[in-house]
């Protein structure tokens, strides 16, 4: 009996380090999807990108296949910008990096090579759908921003609630 209490009391110890740990991160995600902001990470640098600066590149409309499992494709459109075409504006150095990390607001990462961002017409920051806002997750969105890949044939590595680019 003794162990067990011994045993919940360091789970419950460990649960509350945790959760301050993460209360810093909580606020982030809130003020990313809230205001629409994008963190840019390289070098040991945190670059906190918003939607004004993003307006500013080169915006495309390409159509895509949203699949979705257990549901047929569909046929959309996108507009956003390319991911290479916000880190030349931040003028993010790319040497030595052979990676790229997206983290989505709901903890979703998907790794990506540094050559197929920098492939023409590839990679996305897209922040529309069908011409409208993707929308925050809290209203039902994949938004404000999302991560599309269009030579990723099947979609899976398409990232939503994107808030986090990390160089390595």
């Amino acid at each position: 009996m003794k162990k067990i209490v011994i045993i919940l009391l360091v789970l419950a110890v460990v649960v509350a380090v945790t959760a301050m740990l993460n209360r810093e991160g909580l606020e982030e995600k809130k003020a990313s999807q809230e205001n629409a902001l994008l963190y840019v990470k390289a070098d040991g640098k945190e670059i906190e990108v918003d939607f004004a600066t993003i307006k500013e590149l080169p915006e495309a409309e390409f159509p895509a296949v949203l699949k979705s499992s257990g549901k047929p494709p569909v046929d959309t459109s996108y507009t956003g910008v390319e991911l290479k075409a916000l880190l030349e504006k931040l003028e993010i150095d790319t040497a030595g990096k052979t990676q790229v990390i997206t983290k989505a607001v709901d903890g979703y990462t998907v790794a990506l090579s540094l050559a197929e961002v920098l492939e023409d017409d590839n990679v996305y920051i897209v922040y529309k759908r069908d011409g409208k806002d993707l929308g925050a997750r809290e209203e039902g969105g994949s938004g404000p921003y999302q991560i599309v890949i269009r030579k990723d044939q099947f979609g899976q590595r398409w990232n939503k609630y994107l808030m986090e680019i990390e160089l390595q």
